[in-house]
């Protein structure tokens, strides 16, 4: 798998790159599975290069599942709309944005593969037969484990792991972690510091997460939909939302980000070397 330094939002990629987003993702998402094999097997089995990861092939399960231990974006949103329940979880009334929810909940979404994800809930996907019941509750157990791991990453970096998603697959009778976690494209962090604060004063709160790129979007009338058009992505743009990336890796693995360029053909031999050294099992 290569990650790309292409951006998305709204299920529309964006016009333009962003510099070095591709190593931040795949480096944060292996350091983020390593740090979770002992609670579910995932898929990775190497890293050859900044931007590339080389893992066993499974058969996803058609669902994302959706974590959220405070009421933030999408789930935000359907609640000040008027709502008081999303994918079967009901939730209290009284909330603000951001504020913490009584226990973490999950609201899993399909993954389409034309159009839009949609918000399901757990009977739907069990009725529908998307997923086993059994396995579903195993998935289940996994995701809110999963969460409370990187939680517990968070908040020794001074971090809160406000929502994030996973992506299940089988492989051998097996279910598997799929994909990336705790990156910022799947996942949404706050800073603990000052964040009472700021759910008091009804202030907005600091975080690390694609959300902003998404507000950027909203604030320029565009959200996917017929008919929009796409705002202009400035150089200047294009540096913030690197130093976004950026600043969540050093801050999530306490490292400072040493960015890392290689041709085409570097990543290609690396890969390479990689496939005729590695044991699969």
């Amino acid at each position: 798998m290569i990650a790309s330094d292409r951006i998305s939002a709204f299920d529309v990629v964006l016009p333009r790159t962003i510099p070095f987003k591709g190593q931040v993702l795949n480096q944060v998402a292996a350091y983020m599975l390593k740090a979770s094999a002992d609670i579910c097997p995932n898929w990775l089995i190497e890293v050859p290069a900044p931007n590339a990861a080389i893992g066993r092939k499974c058969e996803p399960y058609l669902i994302e599942m959706v974590v959220r231990g405070n009421l933030s974006g999408h789930a935000w949103r359907t609640y000040a709309s008027g709502k008081r329940e999303i994918c079967g979880e009901k939730l209290p009334e009284g909330l603000k944005e951001n504020d913490f929810l009584p226990s973490p909940i999950i609201t899993p979404s399909t993954k389409a593969t034309v159009g839009h994800d949609e918000d399901i809930s757990r009977n739907d996907i069990i009725g529908r037969r998307l997923v086993g019941e059994n396995e579903y509750f195993q998935i289940e157990r996994f995701a809110l484990s999963l969460f409370a791991r990187g939680n517990e990453i968070a908040a020794k970096r001074g971090l809160i792991l406000a929502d994030t998603k996973y992506e299940f697959g089988r492989m051998n009778g097996e279910i598997y972690l799929i994909d990336e976690i705790h990156t910022p494209d799947s996942s949404r962090y706050f800073y603990s510091e000052g964040f009472a604060e700021r759910q008091r004063n009804n202030e907005k709160q600091k975080q690390l997460s694609k959300e902003f790129v998404r507000e950027w979007l909203i604030a320029n009338e565009f959200m996917g939909k017929d008919g929009q058009k796409l705002p202009e992505m400035t150089d200047e743009w294009i540096s913030a939302i690197t130093n976004r990336y950026i600043e969540l890796y050093e801050r999530i693995i306490g490292e400072r980000f040493v960015p890392v360029k290689m041709s085409d053909e570097e990543i290609f031999q690396h890969i390479l070397y990689s496939l005729a050294n590695i044991n699969p099992q």
